[in-house]
């Protein structure tokens, strides 16, 4: 009999707290069934028309994403995941975790070449992590953390750590927190997971260009360029597939990264350049004209 008053009470308690809580999520799906544009998920365009149509919009924020490529193209997938990371940070700061293999395999992260690109380097913090077990911790913590924008985590080669379970630890942080995270592999053959997006990339050709010439965002560690190399480089240009989208088709298209307004766009229809005909050159006289004529 002296208990029966706490159990009654606490039972209500209960009862109270249960009927709160349906009647919450009652109104969060009524909200979300009457809205259901206003809760769709951020996206950032990249720029490139038809890829930002087959994204309905742009990349996914808050999501996993991931980027291959083939060993030799490592320059290549570097400086296109830099794109979209430029594009994802949206001026929050962003950390690039490195297994120690991959620099020795590629080549050191070069901050002259990220900032040619469009990027902030005072933005940028390297990790260099010694196994892909650590590159992996690393990364989900910091992915928890939503001080920052993007955090890049870039693996060589094929590592069973970065499993179906990995890709599910780090899409659950990235939509915790809302930190848009970038997986670069390179040298790996693709495996089941949970990213919003894959990509394979390549470079494309990318004709010499008078205006600023973009470095590359890896270099050879103590690697000097000659002048003469500097000014044949043109815009990056890079062939980018995509392979898996969680929210439609995929596609693949030649999108070339303009440094200067920091996003993605079609490369030119005429990127070599023309002669035109001289001004002073005469038009054919009549007698002329009708001599090709009969000929």
């Amino acid at each position: 009999m002296i208990l029966s008053p706490n159990r009654s009470h606490f039972g209500g308690s209960c009862t109270t707290a249960r009927t709160n809580t349906l009647a919450s999520l009652r109104g969060s799906i009524e909200r979300i069934e009457a809205h259901g544009d206003a809760y769709m998920p951020d996206r950032v365009a990249l720029g490139h028309a038809d890829a930002d149509a087959t994204l309905q919009g742009g990349l996914v924020m808050g999501a996993m994403h991931e980027v291959f490529a083939e060993g030799r193209q490592s320059a290549a997938a570097t400086g296109f995941i830099a794109g979209l990371a430029g594009r994802a940070a949206a001026r929050r700061p962003l950390l690039w975790v490195r297994q120690d293999f991959t620099e020795i395999e590629s080549g050191v992260l070069s901050m002259s070449g990220l900032a040619e690109l469009g990027l902030d380097p005072r933005l940028l913090v390297t990790v260099r992590a010694a196994d892909v077990d650590t590159a992996l911790r690393t990364a989900a913590d910091a992915m928890a953390c939503d001080a920052l924008g993007v955090v890049v985590l870039e693996v060589w080669g094929e590592a069973r750590q970065l499993d179906l379970v990995a890709s599910r630890k780090l899409t659950l942080a990235a939509q915790t927190s809302g930190v848009t995270g970038l997986v670069l592999r390179v040298a790996a053959e693709p495996s089941p997971s949970t990213a919003e997006t894959r990509w394979i990339v390549r470079a494309a050709h990318s004709p010499p260009a008078a205006a600023s010439m973009p470095a590359a965002a890896l270099r050879p560690a103590g690697a000097l360029r000659p002048a003469a190399a500097w000014s044949a480089w043109g815009a990056p240009v890079f062939d980018a597939q995509l392979v898996r989208n969680r929210h439609g088709p995929v596609g693949q298209w030649i999108m070339e990264w303009k440094c200067d307004e920091c996003l993605f766009g079609k490369p030119a229809a005429y990127p070599q350049p023309v002669a035109a005909a001289p001004a002073h050159r005469p038009h054919p006289t009549p007698a002329r004209a009708q001599q090709r004529r009969a000929s």
